[in-house]
């Protein structure tokens, strides 16, 4: 079941990459990388990382799309021409089956001649919640700290900028 559940999201991935790339509207384009984004988290889910599809749903599927689609917006960016002005999609169908017949072959392969490795208990653990919360306040708790200092620096030194430049152009 696991192995159905993969390849749908990777052609998923790979589909919405492609019509991301070749589509001629910027909305849609950036609304296909977000379902790109949306399958790449299926895909961690699948690796059983917990905390790496959840932040990929909420940090980039959210927050930065959402500035993307401001950008473009607040842009009003025309129409463009597409890479390829007459892309058939036969040929993105028989694309996507040739990998995935390709990509059935090697696992297949890989069974019959124990070349899949075999996985030990300890990785269980590995890319859930617990585990990346406990190394991060352990072993990488400076750095963290130091971050979230950079960070906040970084959003002062920006908001003193900003009000900088609000206060010259008042006083021209």
């Amino acid at each position: 079941m696991d192995i159905y559940a993969f390849v749908l999201l990777a052609v998923l991935a790979i589909a919405s990459a492609l019509g991301m790339i070749l589509n001629k509207n910027t909305i849609n384009s950036a609304l296909l990388l977000v379902l790109n984004m949306v399958s790449l988290a299926g895909i961690y889910l699948l690796l059983q990382a917990q905390f790496l599809a959840l932040i990929q749903i909420l940090v980039y599927a959210g927050a930065i799309m959402v500035l993307f689609l401001f950008v473009i917006m607040l842009l009003n960016v025309d129409e463009e021409q597409s890479l390829l002005d007459r892309f058939r999609v036969k040929y993105l169908v028989a694309f996507l089956l040739g990998v995935i017949i390709f990509g059935q072959i090697l696992y297949s392969l890989g069974g019959i001649t124990d070349m899949l490795p075999q996985i030990s208990s300890d990785m269980l653990y590995v890319g859930t919640v617990e585990a990346v919360g406990e190394v991060l306040y352990t072993d990488y708790l400076y750095a963290f700290e130091l971050t979230a200092i950079l960070l906040t620096a970084a959003v002062v030194g920006a908001l003193m900028v900003a009000q900088y430049k609000g206060k010259k152009t008042e006083a021209n």
